[in-house]
């Protein structure tokens, strides 16, 4: 899709170019012959005055000068008096003249202007008209709907991997990570990216929701209770027994110490949308950085960064973190927006002192270099359940994480289910018809889900402009150590950090210990609304 660009005229049509000219003719062929007689002479003076803009008192002003200067002269003196009268009637004729020229002026740019307003509001109605015509419903302000979620991108099966380019090269100065990057070729013959087929668990949960409402599901709802009754059971779907694609990406281990590790940017850029991930493992583990996020590198922090899925060693509550330039924070959040909470700051060292500041604040300043909030903390929302990511994740078959990213309506919000069987009905269907013909597809509403763990704040009205955020793409990445994951080493693997001086040397010695380490996503489903897509590009 491409981005829709409107040519605006920068010269106001109202008014002439600066460098046009106009001319109204040769201003040195004005009055060579006047009749000198006092009855011409007074005519003409009447006549100019009073088209003119001069008041009584500069017309008997201009008189007295003519007086006084006809007494100066000599009676006798034809030629002086000719000469001032002829002096004088030139002047009056230059300024009716004048008068005049910047009367048709004013009339013609009055015309002009009038013309050119009339024609701007025919077009402007015209414009409108095709407007409400081509798309009644999707216009008006930003309370009124505008239009469902409508899928972009479905990034599953064989085509997953068309939807990134595979980084080469060594992990950012940043993150540090203790890895290398490789290119898709390699990453495929060394089998760290493919993509296997098995029976999808989202079928299962479906065909017992659809038995459960007619009342023919025996047990409860745990996983390994699961039994339809024989008798008048809806039979399973046909294609139940039907494998579906799985994309996996790994690591490696290598003789040189740093793993080998995967990382993919998206192809496409983008300024809002809903991005569902259905994850069914991620890395896990003392040193694994692994993480799904939205970027633009090239222009960070100034574009920002939404992570919506990052785990750090044996952390288990899933986060979502923002981060932004100056001048974005959530202090705002209405009440009952979010389930969870805000991730905290406390013991930053003064940037003078270096005295750490033990007062306790929540991390909601999205700026990379808020003095008071670690560095790069971010603005961050945590889910206050246990077991949203990592390993307890894992061993509950995954789950689904969704992002809305929405200025129009002035937010974002996040949210995790798991297991699969709490994803909500609406949501599952989504996920499930995304391969289906677009009027067979069911369309997803975050509005019918539960309430987020997350929201932040974004748009007019609020503490955090929504271009903070824009022009960003999907990167997927599994790093090892680094900036994070190495730093919290000692806090969050004190029985590895017994053993082992640092984190690197841990990844590099122990590679056993990381087989855990892979992602296994079902797909990744990007929606943009109709309106949004239409309009707003």
């Amino acid at each position: 899709m491409t981005s829709k660009q409107v040519a605006f005229c920068e010269t106001d049509p109202l008014k002439p170019p600066a460098t046009a000219t106009v001319q109204y003719g040769n201003d040195d062929n004005y009055v060579d012959d006047f009749d000198a007689s006092s009855e011409a002479f007074v005519s003409l003076k009447t006549e100019s005055f009073a088209g003119s803009n001069r008041d009584d008192d500069d017309e008997a002003e201009a008189a007295e000068r003519l007086s006084v200067r006809l007494l100066a002269v000599p009676d006798d003196d034809e030629e002086a008096h000719d000469r001032i009268l002829r002096e004088s009637l030139n002047f009056v004729a230059l300024s009716t003249e004048a008068q005049k020229r910047k009367s048709i002026r004013a009339q013609q740019q009055a015309g002009g202007r009038i013309g050119t307003m009339v024609v701007i509001v025919l077009i402007g109605l015209a414009l409108l008209g095709v407007a409400l015509y081509a798309g009644a419903k999707v216009i008006g302000p930003a309370s009124q709907p505008l239009g469902p979620y409508e899928l972009v991108e479905r990034q599953e099966g064989e085509d997953f991997f068309n939807f990134y380019s595979f980084y080469e090269g060594r992990d950012s100065v940043g993150s540090n990570g203790y890895l290398m990057y490789i290119n898709e070729d390699k990453a495929k013959s060394m089998g760290l990216a493919n993509v296997t087929y098995e029976k999808d668990v989202l079928d299962f949960y479906a065909q017992r929701e659809h038995d459960k409402q007619q009342g023919k599901v025996i047990g409860d709802d745990d996983d390994d209770d699961i039994d339809i009754a024989m008798e008048g059971a809806t039979p399973p779907p046909a294609d139940a027994s039907k494998k579906e694609p799985f994309i996996y990406m790994g690591s490696a281990p290598t003789d040189a110490g740093p793993r080998d590790s995967i990382r993919l940017e998206g192809k496409r850029r983008f300024n809002r949308g809903l991005f569902i991930i259905d994850v069914r493992h991620m890395p896990a583990g003392c040193g694994v950085w692994p993480a799904f996020w939205l970027t633009d590198e090239a222009n960070w922090p100034v574009n920002g960064e939404i992570d919506i899925i990052e785990g750090v060693n044996y952390q288990s509550n899933a986060k979502t973190a923002l981060h932004s330039t100056k001048g974005c924070v959530m202090d705002d959040i209405p009440a009952g927006t979010m389930t969870g909470g805000w991730d905290t700051a406390v013991g930053i060292p003064d940037r003078k002192t270096g005295i750490p500041d033990m007062t306790m604040r929540y991390a909601q300043n999205c700026f990379v270099y808020d003095p008071h909030q670690w560095l790069n903390q971010g603005c961050v929302a945590v889910d206050e359940r246990n077991g949203t990511i990592g390993i307890p994740l894992n061993q509950k078959g995954g789950g689904v994480y969704a992002l809305e990213w929405d200025p129009i309506y002035r937010h974002m919000r996040t949210w995790v289910f798991t297991p699969h069987k709490s994803v909500p009905d609406n949501l599952r269907d989504a996920i499930r018809t995304a391969n289906l013909p677009p009027d067979q597809r069911v369309l997803p509403d975050p509005d019918l889900w539960p309430i987020p763990y997350g929201y932040f704040a974004i748009g007019e009205g609020t503490n955090c402009a929504a271009n903070h955020f824009k022009n960003m793409r999907l990167v997927f990445n599994l790093a090892f150590c680094g900036s994070v994951a190495g730093n919290r080493f000692q806090m969050d693997c004190p029985a590895q950090a017994a053993q082992f001086a640092t984190c690197n040397e841990y990844v590099a010695s122990q590679p056993e210990e990381l087989n855990e380490a892979y992602w296994k996503i079902r797909g990744v489903y990007v929606y943009e609304r109709s309106w949004e897509r239409a309009w707003m590009k």
